[in-house]
């Protein structure tokens, strides 16, 4: 962003949404396949690309463990899925306690979506990388404080030239600033929640629980297909924007391929869940999803919606 050139709270908008849109396309489009492993047959080029998490203040080792390993291994499962592990006055299971506030989450929460991102490059891997030490993830001698480390310089670099610089540098007043960030970051993170919650949190979506071994009885492949959703097959446009996560139940399946394929494999997935009778959900259109997970949200919020 060329500070110098903005000289208009319009400009200083402006520019601040195309920096939100370059940030959810480095984080669905880009570094998603490389912290999978599916950008490059390469192990040094999807290293090297996934590290641009960290360019956008996120560290890469505490974002793999919670989507590569629990979200991935464990999704839609209440305690070990950290993508619906949410604060109490957010219920994405019915096996979530419920509250009575809950009741209307379904208008509330939309507007905690649009924190996603800036909660995600200030607290959250803070708050992350003792808990997954405490849960065996950082093994090796002195790793977590590594990590604790590398995530400060992270996040200092990233309010520094997202922020700190503007500050200093653009000829208007420091409120409009920060509200353009925040706005920024409120598009952003609302966009990203909701691609990704309609993929898992729906009125067809399974969450299973462990029995008292801690087992779960369903086959892992069955498991994704129950507990995950598609919409939008159709649109190309949307489907290179968001990196081909409108096909989740093929990601699931396949998350070392990369997503460029996943429109092809969609069909054989579909027909592979007909031939053995296993469900295969998909919505039409993204609006079309984005509604469902709005009736799921309220079903949610129903006192008599338990396990």
């Amino acid at each position: 962003m060329n500070v110098g050139l903005v000289t208009t709270p319009w400009m200083l908008f402006g520019m601040y949404m195309i920096s939100g849109l370059g940030m959810t396309g480095i984080g669905m489009g880009v570094m998603h396949d490389a912290l999978h492993g599916s950008y490059s047959n390469k192990n040094s080029i999807n290293k090297w690309i996934g590290y641009s998490i960290n360019l956008i203040g996120a560290n890469a080792a505490v974002w793999k463990i919670q989507h590569n390993v629990l979200h991935h291994t464990y999704t839609n499962i209440e305690g070990a899925d950290d993508d619906i592990n949410m604060p109490f006055f957010l219920r994405f299971s019915p096996n979530t306690k419920y509250h009575s506030v809950h009741k209307f989450q379904h208008i509330y929460v939309w507007f905690f979506y649009g924190f996603l991102t800036l909660i995600w490059v200030t607290v959250k891997d803070f708050v992350r990388i003792p808990r997954y030490k405490k849960m065996g993830f950082f093994t090796e001698k002195h790793e977590a404080k590594k990590q604790l480390f590398k995530t400060v310089l992270l996040k200092v670099m990233y309010y520094s030239y997202s922020l700190i610089i503007p500050l200093i540098v653009v000829p208007l007043a420091p409120w409009l600033i920060i509200v353009a960030f925040l706005a920024m970051h409120f598009m952003t993170g609302l966009f990203i929640s909701i691609v990704f919650q309609t993929a898992h949190v729906m009125p067809s979506s399974d969450f299973p629980m462990p029995d008292e071994e801690g087992m779960i009885h369903d086959d892992w492949s069955v498991h994704q297909l129950a507990t995950t959703s598609n919409y939008a097959p159709n649109s190309r446009l949307f489907s290179w924007f968001i990196g081909g996560l409108n096909y989740q139940v093929e990601h699931h399946l396949l998350p070392n391929v990369c997503h460029i394929h996943y429109k092809k494999l969609s069909v054989i997935v579909s027909d592979t869940a007909e031939k053995y009778g296993i469900p295969y959900h998909t919505k039409r259109t993204f609006v079309a999803a984005i509604l469902d997970h709005f009736r799921m949200m309220r079903s949610l919020g129903v006192k008599t919606v338990t396990a």
